[in-house]
């Protein structure tokens, strides 16, 4: 995992610890290519840790989710999981397919703009998943 030093400095300065299985679940996820869903992690995290259990992936997973290290989202009715960098990204997620597009930060910008200035009210977009239909499950 390229980030891991970045990962444990982030869950340090929240008060917590880098333990063993936060650090094979983190890894899972990054192994995974992002986007998995807890059963992929769960497997990828028992075939190297069997000692690991389901609970625990779970635990760890809402832990990391709390942290802002993880962010989940669902799609065609699975939530998956993916790392979540220093820098805000967002996806639009096709209810059809189930592709994911990242789309740039940039792109929410005029959102944020309006939400504070028609509502006063200032979103902090860290991560955002659109669902929606993709150009070919539209056609």
């Amino acid at each position: 995992m390229d980030d891991y030093q970045e990962l444990a400095r982030r869950v340090r300065a929240q008060g917590g610890r880098m333990t063993p299985q936060r650090q094979i679940v983190l890894e899972a996820i990054s192994a995974l290519d992002g986007h998995a869903s807890a059963n992929e992690i769960y497997e990828w995290v028992a075939a190297r840790a069997p000692a690991v259990n389901r609970a625990t992936v779970y635990r760890v997973l809402r832990f990391l989710c709390e942290a802002n290290l993880v962010a989940p989202f669902a799609t065609d009715g699975v939530m998956l999981y993916e790392l979540v960098g220093a820098r805000p990204h967002h996806h639009l997620v096709c209810r059809g397919c189930g592709h994911v597009e990242p789309i740039p930060a940039q792109a929410l910008d005029v959102l944020v703009t309006a939400l504070c200035r028609e509502h006063g009210f200032q979103a902090e977009l860290r991560h955002l998943a659109i669902t929606g239909l993709c150009r070919e499950c539209r056609q």
